[in-house]
């Protein structure tokens, strides 16, 4: 079990799918979700939680101030788990829209058409880098202007290669995690870190 951390469905415990995923600990969720309300990037915000797994990332999002969530997990058992997980939070948080979708990322993406100001993206540790720079890539199109990507990889992990129009203005390592926070290149170099 796991729980959300702060906002309206705070202290509200959590289903995790018992294999599969791998949960981001409550330290690095809280140090991500400090930092976005800081910048004031939760409230209203339309997110994307990509490699869903309970839905965690997403609904944590919802609770802060979020308007709207889509969890995209693909595999079956955890999908019905971020399912039960969002029911709840739509409960406490009755005005904030969160979908689940079954649904491989990529093919999620090709067939996506909204605008978004947040991407979580926290795929599996074995998903390639060409895969990440691939849903990078179908990421672009859809990012509002002030938009925020934040990608949660294995500390030992590279970089990510990010495709054109993308730049990384941050990274955070805790123990075994890094975390690279990416946003539109609009060819400013100042950053906003």
């Amino acid at each position: 079990m796991t729980r959300i951390i702060a906002g309206a469905a705070g202290s509200l415990t959590l289903e995790v799918p018992d294999a599969g995923t791998r949960p981001t600990s409550d330290r690095v969720r809280e140090s991500l979700f400090g930092a976005l309300e800081s910048a004031d990037a939760l409230r209203g915000a339309r997110v994307l939680d990509l490699y869903a797994g309970s839905g965690a990332l997403g609904l944590e999002a919802i609770s802060r101030g979020a308007d709207r969530a889509d969890l995209v997990e693909k595999a079956p058992r955890a999908a019905v788990v971020a399912e039960r997980n969002a029911a709840r939070v739509r409960r406490a948080v009755p005005a904030a829209t969160v979908r689940v979708h079954r649904a491989a990322v990529e093919a999620f993406l090709r067939g996506f058409s909204d605008d978004i100001d947040l991407a979580l993206i926290d795929p599996p540790y074995a998903v390639d880098e060409q895969e990440i720079t691939r849903v990078l890539t179908l990421l672009v199109p859809h990012l509002a202007t002030h938009a925020v990507v934040v990608v949660e990889r294995d500390a030992r992990s590279p970089e990510p290669l990010l495709p054109p129009g993308l730049r990384v203005f941050r990274d955070r390592r805790y123990g075994d995690t890094t975390l690279w926070w990416i946003e539109p290149d609009d060819g400013d170099e100042t950053g906003t870190a």
